[in-house]
């Protein structure tokens, strides 16, 4: 029995040494957090954008209704309906006001996807403004139709190439990284005429194609591919070399293989969540555009869901280019210093 004590003390300095506790205690406290950043049932809805037709005449009890709640709707007068779809598209409008034709008086809202925390959030402010001001009648809003309608396999499509894209970049290529250095086999490349940016190029160039083969059979087994093909590739081999530079920087900041692992899923873990649920939560909308993961998410889906575009995409994938830059000059950096080794 005393043995045992004394090999279970022991296991767990060494997961105290290799920073194996510090993730036990970090995921309670992770989902904790997020827990508390998704929108409660009475939480207050933050302001919605609604694009209104300057050429139609709307029934003046909505119209005075939302020009009486200016801190909830934010209203932009349209043109015609295809400025309306332009912005809807641009995101710069949440949903469109138009007349419902098959219910003379009603309204029909257009939005981009029916399931978004948007669209509930219009439905139930002029829910409430249609009842305060009318009572219990029938809603103002009879219709809901989506620009893009996909189905789930779609819909969840770009979370799944997102995770491929992380657990690439924070889980194997820093775990890996670690290993040649715990193991002392970079100190003996090093000691070869090979030089640091043929290592380090080798490196992104592993994590590039190791990213690429999993997306692709991703795209295979869901039979989903994206209108612009050229664009999605190309955004695929920028967050490519993004993550994969991201990882090649954490893997030098690590000792040993644990170390590595349990840091690359306390990096890996906020990046995939605000991201993946910013549509569902609008305290995580407000945040995730701060994590580089959301500059490869948005387009993503953008590209497979709304048939976007790289070229309308320039802010992304330039953001991109250079932290992936910045990552690998200092994993340059610490590879000159030979950090841990």
């Amino acid at each position: 029995m005393k043995k045992t004590l004394v090999l279970a003390l022991n296991d767990l300095a060494i997961a105290f040494k290799n920073k194996t506790l510090l993730l036990v205690l970090f995921i309670p406290l992770f989902v904790f957090i997020s827990l508390n950043l998704v929108d409660k049932a009475d939480s207050q809805a933050e302001q919605i954008k609604i694009g209104l037709l300057e050429n139609y005449a709307y029934a003046p009890e909505i119209s005075d209704s939302i020009q009486a709640a200016p801190e909830s709707i934010a209203v932009t007068w349209l043109a015609d309906q295809e400025h309306g779809l332009q912005l809807l598209k641009e995101h710069k409008i949440n949903g469109i006001l138009t007349n419902d034709t098959q219910d003379t008086g009603k309204l029909a809202l257009l939005v981009l996807k029916k399931e978004s925390v948007h669209t509930i959030s219009i439905v139930q402010t002029f829910a409430a403004l249609q009842k305060a001001a009318e009572g219990d009648r029938p809603n103002w809003i009879s219709a809901v139709s989506a620009l893009y309608n996909v189905d789930m396999q779609q819909e969840t499509l770009p979370t799944w190439v997102l995770m491929v894209i992380l657990l690439v970049g924070f889980i194997i290529l820093p775990a890996q990284i670690a290993e040649e250095k715990e193991k002392k086999l970079l100190l003996g490349l090093l000691q070869t005429p090979i030089h640091e940016v043929q290592w380090l190029a080798a490196k992104l160039i592993l994590g590039m194609v190791l990213i690429i083969v999993a997306t692709l059979f991703l795209h295979l087994l869901s039979n989903v591919w994206p209108v612009h093909i050229f664009s999605y590739t190309g955004l695929i081999l920028v967050g490519g070399f993004c993550f994969s530079a991201y990882g090649v920087f954490l893997g030098f900041l690590c000792r040993n293989q644990a170390t590595a692992r349990t840091l690359g899923v306390i990096v890996y873990l906020p990046h995939l969540l605000p991201s993946a649920m910013a549509d569902v939560s609008q305290k995580l909308t407000s945040i995730a555009p701060f994590l580089p993961s959301y500059q490869l998410y948005e387009p993503l889906r953008s590209m497979l869901l709304e048939d976007g575009s790289l070229a309308t995409m320039s802010f992304d994938w330039l953001y991109l280019l250079l932290l992936g830059a910045l990552m690998f000059s200092l994993a340059y950096l610490l590879m000159k210093k030979r950090w841990l080794m």
